[in-house]
């Protein structure tokens, strides 16, 4: 018997639920781009099948150079990891050490992993207001502990994870002067087009406490491969280079990743099918009743739903055998929020059909 996840992406579960087999579960639990993997990511993967004999680089020179052209950073100033997750372990190691850090809520589960295996003092800065809106960083009262923020650390992911809402880089170079250090988990900003991301990695090179997180498995479609990298100080990376365990990243991840980057055309097509695809799913979810979507500046949608969304999961599953997220691994949100990515517009309106066959 499988246990409710709280992961999206358990199509174990799922099929189990439905009674049917798991190549017939339509997910939209898991945040992950239905136009990938990339061909060219495909191909690297088939043609670097012979180095499969050889021990990877440990130092994955190759993939940081091709990294450092894409961002504009030293080659020093960047680690491959085994998914952003295991970069993630890192960040609470060194968030631990401070007196607290603060973390924006509601929260990724993975981060509240992070902060338990090290034992962090951690403070909740609730993302939204009691009437369930979300606020703005600037409408957070950082100080209201009433203590010094010289020895804290904070956490917060941008787009936020599940509310997808973006903050403005102005809003956060305040905090990087604020805090003694400051993670930014940039594990969607992918989804964004260059002229509309607010990505740090540009100032990354003036702040030593500033350390952002980035994950190849969203945008590119590629969670089974387990790959991210950081961005921050090179004597902080040699600190996490130092703990971890030697070669994180297979070759054939490494390859993958190397080709995926410099994939101009698959990126621009990602943003033209986000940019159409979300705003019709947003509307169609919009228009059922007791459902309210939030605006989001990822590939997914927060939904406040009037009824259980453990219920609507259910029921879609058996009816539909389409799988959404519930919301239970956010304590703010309980069972009266769920979010869906977006998927392929054929897609999404099966989904929207599914809901309407239940709520009508």
């Amino acid at each position: 018997m499988f246990n409710r996840p709280l992961h999206g992406g358990n199509i174990a579960w799922a099929a189990a639920l439905s009674g049917c087999s798991p190549d017939a579960i339509l997910d939209f639990s898991a945040s992950i781009n239905p136009l990938g993997p990339p061909e060219s990511a495909i191909a690297a993967i088939k043609s670097h099948l012979p180095n499969l004999k050889a021990y990877p680089d440990p130092d994955y020179h190759q993939l940081r150079a091709s990294l450092s052209e894409v961002h504009q950073v030293p080659p020093d100033w960047i680690l491959p990891g085994n998914g952003s997750a295991e970069l993630l372990t890192w960040a609470g190691w060194d968030l631990s050490q401070f007196d607290r850090t603060f973390l924006i809520t509601p929260a990724f589960n993975d981060y509240w992993r992070a902060f338990k295996t090290f034992n962090a003092s951690v403070v909740e800065l609730p993302l939204l207001s009691a009437a369930k809106e979300v606020v703005s960083l600037e409408f957070l009262d950082w100080r209201k502990p009433n203590f010094s923020l010289l020895n804290s650390g904070l956490l917060l992911n941008n787009p936020h994870n599940p509310t997808g809402k973006l903050f403005l880089k102005e809003t956060i170079l305040p905090l990087l002067e604020m805090f003694a250090l400051v993670v930014v988990d940039e594990a969607f900003m992918d989804f964004l087009p260059p002229d509309r991301e607010q990505s740090l990695i540009s100032v990354v090179r003036e702040f030593p406490n500033l350390v952002i997180l980035r994950s190849l498995t969203k945008f590119y479609s590629l969670p089974g491969l387990r790959l991210g990298y950081a961005i921050a100080h090179p004597d902080r990376l040699k600190r996490w280079q130092a703990r971890r365990d030697p070669w994180p990243v297979n070759v054939l991840a490494a390859a993958a990743a190397e080709a995926a980057i410099a994939d101009k055309i698959f990126q621009q097509q990602t943003w033209n099918w986000l940019q159409i695809a979300g705003i019709k799913l947003f509307q169609g979810l919009a228009d059922l009743p007791g459902l309210k979507p939030y605006e989001s500046a990822a590939n997914f949608l927060l939904v406040k739903s009037a009824v259980s969304s453990c219920l609507l999961q259910e029921k879609l599953l058996r009816e539909s055998q389409i799988l959404i997220r519930d919301c239970l691994s956010f304590p703010e949100l309980g069972d009266r929020f769920f979010r869906v990515a977006v998927r392929s517009p054929t897609e999404n309106q099966r989904l929207i059909n599914g809901l309407a066959k239940i709520l009508l």
